[in-house]
């Protein structure tokens, strides 16, 4: 019988992250979040067990139904383009997958402009 997959954490989700092409470990709100294009795609959540994945907004009304025990949202990311994702999630597979999908779309979407520094 072979192991599982292994299970996940923050250190284990940033490793799969930066295996991903044109990725790196930036600042994001004051916390560390590989990021891709200027963007970020994964970082930490604002509640315990999860971590924040950047995806199109019909994607996550996708996942939050099919999947509800590994994404979900609070108020706080509803109607924006971020999901939480439980490291507890049953299909770490998956979940390895969303990120994937998650660097393909930020990477495919506009720089971000420079701010002002005032």
């Amino acid at each position: 019988m072979s192991p599982g997959p292994a299970r996940l954490d923050w250190d284990r989700v940033v490793a799969l992250a930066l295996a991903l092409p044109d990725t790196s470990v930036e600042s994001f709100y004051g916390a560390p979040a590989v990021k891709t294009n200027g963007r970020a795609f994964v970082s930490p959540g604002r509640e315990a067990g999860s971590f924040h994945l950047a995806l199109d907004r019909d994607l996550i009304e996708i996942l939050k139904a099919a999947e509800p025990e590994t994404y979900w949202q609070t108020p706080h990311y509803e109607g924006w383009p971020g999901l939480l994702v439980r490291y507890d999630s049953p299909d770490p597979e998956g979940v390895a997958a969303m990120i994937a999908r998650s660097h393909a779309w930020t990477r495919s979407r506009p720089k971000p402009k420079a701010r002002k520094k005032g």
